[in-house]
């Protein structure tokens, strides 16, 4: 039975592929920060009597991760596949990003994969395999103002898992990289948003994400849908280094290649929302107007 270990699995993208994974036949061990948010898997977990187990590990702890890992290899004998997905997001322009704020996105997103990654890696290099899935975002890929904090660590991680691929494939271990456009997870519920002030110089970038984050989240592309993903990248017999999930993230990954870097910055002066939405069309080929609310009919009251 592959034994499968994955960071984040409390919800989202982290609990659909903890599911789909179980249900498909693996040992799943779903790590999470604070364990008692996991109750409803466990419920689902018993109803389908599944093999899967709770681990408590908080990426941004070493002693934490090293527990957490010393308990799957004594449950389990070995990790076959580490399944990175933890990891927070928060927009903002960078001039008004707090330090705290950058060194908390950056401490999960990349000091916490790496150090799960140190962590699980000198067992797979032993049993000369394993499979190392890190859940990045097409932000990865491309960078989009005012998520500049958020891509440049999911670049950093990007980075990495190229390199990390590199590094193991001598050992029979695999990386694979999982890029999802916009997902309905809480995760862009809680913190992808930035409050927008009337009187930050960038309260326009920041109000027009509302407008990409509405479009898409309207979309419903589920956290199963990458959960689907993870696994194919795990069980392909064609494996490759990056995976997009969600026809958003191949729109935004292709009308970014079709521009230079220039037309890709924009004009140095400030866009009419119009404006923006035009070029935000011929760029990625997504309308990202809002849809005009229909308004009701009134109904009057009868004597």
């Amino acid at each position: 039975m592959t034994v499968s270990l994955i960071t984040g699995a409390s919800s989202g993208i982290g609990r659909a592929t903890a599911l789909h994974l179980a249900r498909k036949g693996h040992a799943v061990y779903a790590a999470a920060r604070n364990p008692e948010r996991a109750g409803d898997l466990l419920a689902i977990v018993q109803r389908e009597a599944l093999s899967l187990r709770i681990v408590q590990i908080d990426v941004c702890d070493e002693a934490s991760v090293r527990c957490g890992v010393d308990d799957v290899m004594r449950s389990a004998g070995r990790i076959d596949v580490l399944v990175n997905n933890a990891g927070i997001a928060r927009s903002g322009a960078i001039e008004e990003m707090a330090d705290a704020d950058v060194k908390s996105i950056f401490e999960t997103n990349v000091f916490g994969a790496l150090r799960i990654i140190r962590a699980v890696l000198p067992s797979m290099r032993r049993q000369r395999s394993g499979v190392i899935v890190n859940v990045s975002s097409v932000a990865g890929r491309v960078a989009l103002s005012p998520l500049g904090v958020y891509a440049a660590s999911k670049f950093a991680l990007e980075a990495a898992s190229e390199a990390l691929a590199q590094e193991v494939r001598q050992f029979g271990v695999r990386v694979a990289i999982i890029e999802p456009g916009v997902i309905v997870t809480p995760l862009f519920r809680r913190r992808a948003l930035a409050d927008v002030t009337a009187d930050s110089p960038y309260a326009d970038p920041l109000r027009r994400i509302g407008f990409v984050f509405g479009k898409l989240l309207a979309q419903r592309t589920p956290p199963e849908a990458v959960a689907e993903t993870i696994y194919e990248a795990i069980t392909t017999e064609r494996p490759r280094l990056r995976y997009l999930v969600g026809p958003e993230a191949r729109r935004v990954v292709e009308g970014r290649a079709r521009l230079s870097d220039e037309e890709w910055v924009g004009p140095q002066r400030s866009l009419t929302d119009e404006e923006w939405f035009e070029l935000a069309l011929t760029a990625v080929g997504i309308d990202f107007r809002p849809r005009a609310r229909t308004p009701r009919p009134r109904l009057r009251k009868t004597a």
